[in-house]
């Protein structure tokens, strides 16, 4: 391919920071109170006061004033941020787990808002909106056509709950165009991605956050996969940059037995707290297997953690990230917000699995890229242990800290070195393009499909393989992927039975090419 492999880990570690940002921090009491007073303070103050008075040229004092936050909190450690009043909405919804809309999932696909799936049960979905429908106009106002920012796009779909907007649709299928009446509700931002049986005996959980609904949403999972015979439980949490600490808690109490050790904290003051498990676990003697990679952080290291400490479950996949860090949300007062670290975590051996960040931020987030380079990513023996850093489990396995949790089974990032771009192309919104795309153009056919019939079309011929190849060629990306034709093909099927049915049905077809479910499989004889 093209693409260089100088560019891979760049490429890879995107959904990174992502990841990160939206878990940046755990769960403990909002502080309200200002900044410390003191001489320092009445500097800053002074200064912007001077600047807004007396400077010849007009300046947003309020941008100095984000700039100084930002630099202040750089001199600290890379988790310690600064969230303006235009970020705090999106965050505050992704970590409630639910924002007031119109509950669709769609796409800006050559310059309209194109209906990808409507969510079931929600207000478009009630006012009968389908797949593959535009929408032409929220009330008045414009929305194909003009290139708009995601923000402004946003903001004319989105509302408070109760809240109504009239919609102008177009629907291909049919060439009609139509209005409808749309009463705003409430609509889930799903952390549990989905939970399916991967085969009679054994049960995955995909996690990608901790938010406030994830240990409701994860419960009703772990206990709907038990009702359907699971012996055995996978929870997947690759590239889960964490969120609330009390609901990894939640989820590690449902494995463990009461006294258990979960997590330590440890503060400024030196105080340690010790979160212990209760007696309501539900699966606390099947077999378990969690899955982490390079991007498993913060409170998915902690759920990790705690279940290897206490020899519960099988660690499978790669070295996570290795954050130890505990922020409190600070009400700045004007709408913004900083996340302070104020603690740190320890695992129930007492490992401080947080990585060095002397060399500063940008070497700490650029750390996938010096594993990319030292084979760490393809290889357990290159994974870096300092002996002085040695702990024992519960049943005295040496386990390490000092840098991320570090699986008992390892699994490369891919089949062979170089492969690593067309995993992510397979994974990417390329693809989610390219199938609505080809469901656009022939919707009716594949409606009438089931989920078998799907693969079977997607699979059986060369077809839509040969025009996802020319579809990249045309998107500037010239990958070869003939060495990998039967993955992609399996790849493309999923997709559009995503978008098709749903989320389980994508993700049970994809376990079968997944190395680290093989894996997990292999070890449990299943």
């Amino acid at each position: 391919m093209k693409i260089k492999k100088i560019y891979l880990p760049i490429l890879l570690a995107t959904a990174l920071a992502i990841g990160l940002l939206m878990g940046s921090f755990l769960n403990y009491p909002t502080y309200q109170g200002g900044l410390v007073s003191g001489s320092g303070k009445n500097k800053l103050n002074k200064l912007i006061d001077f600047i807004d008075s007396e400077y010849v040229d007009d300046v947003d004092t309020d941008s100095i004033v984000d700039l100084t936050v930002t630099s202040i909190l750089e001199k600290l450690d890379p988790h310690s941020v600064y969230i303006d009043k235009s970020q705090m909405q999106e965050v505050a919804e992704d970590m409630r787990g639910e924002f007031g809309g119109i509950g669709v999932n769609f796409y800006m696909f050559k310059d309209t808002v194109a209906v990808i799936k409507p969510v079931p049960g929600g207000p478009s979905d009630k006012v009968g909106i389908k797949a593959g429908d535009r929408i032409l106009f929220a009330d008045n106002y414009k929305l194909y056509g003009r290139d708009l920012p995601l923000d402004t796009l946003f903001s004319k779909l989105k509302g408070e709950e109760g809240s109504k907007v009239t919609l102008t649709v177009f629907r291909k299928s049919e060439n009609k165009k139509f209005t409808v009446n749309v009463e705003r509700g409430m609509v889930p931002k799903k952390s549990v991605d989905a939970y399916v049986m991967a085969n009679k005996n054994t049960g995955y959980i995909k996690v990608n956050r901790f938010a406030e609904t994830t240990y409701d949403e994860f419960h009703e999972a772990l206990q709907s996969l038990i009702n359907s015979g699971a012996k055995s439980i996978v929870v997947d949490l690759r590239d889960n940059g964490g969120g609330y600490l009390e609901k990894a808690v939640e989820m590690a109490d449902e494995f463990l037995e009461d006294g258990m050790v979960i997590v330590k904290t440890k503060n400024k003051k030196g105080r340690v707290d010790e979160t212990d498990a209760t007696d309501k676990g539900i699966f606390e003697q099947g077999k378990l297997y969690v899955l982490i990679n390079e991007n498993s952080a913060s409170a998915s290291e902690i759920l990790a953690g705690a279940l290897q400490d206490n020899d519960r479950a099988t660690i499978v996949g790669r070295r996570s990230f290795g954050k130890g860090l505990v922020q409190r949300e600070m009400k700045l007062g004007d709408g913004s917000a900083v996340r302070l670290t104020v603690a740190r975590y320890y695992t129930p051996s007492g490992r401080s699995i947080q990585r060095s960040y002397a060399k500063g931020g940008d070497a700490y987030f650029n750390d996938f890229q010096r594993r990319f380079e030292n084979g760490e990513l393809y290889a357990a023996d290159s994974i870096k242990i300092a002996d002085t850093l040695k702990y024992y489990t519960r049943n005295k396995r040496v386990v390490y800290g000092g840098g991320g949790i570090i699986p008992d089974v390892f699994v490369p990032l891919a089949g062979k070195h170089g492969d690593e771009g067309i995993i992510l192309i397979m994974k990417s919104g390329v693809v989610s393009h390219f199938v609505f795309g080809q469901l656009d153009s022939e919707r009716n056919a594949f409606n009438k499909l089931t989920e078998q019939q799907i693969v079977k079309k997607i699979t059986a011929t060369d077809d839509y393989f040969n025009l996802f190849d020319t579809y990249l060629l045309q998107q500037g990306m010239d990958f070869k992927l003939k060495d990998h034709k039967e993955m992609v093909k399996q790849y493309l099927a999923a997709e559009f039975v995503r978008q098709l049915i749903g989320e389980k049905e994508y993700y049970r077809l994809l376990l079968l090419q997944d190395n680290m479910m093989k894996a997990v499989l292999e070890k449990a004889g299943s």
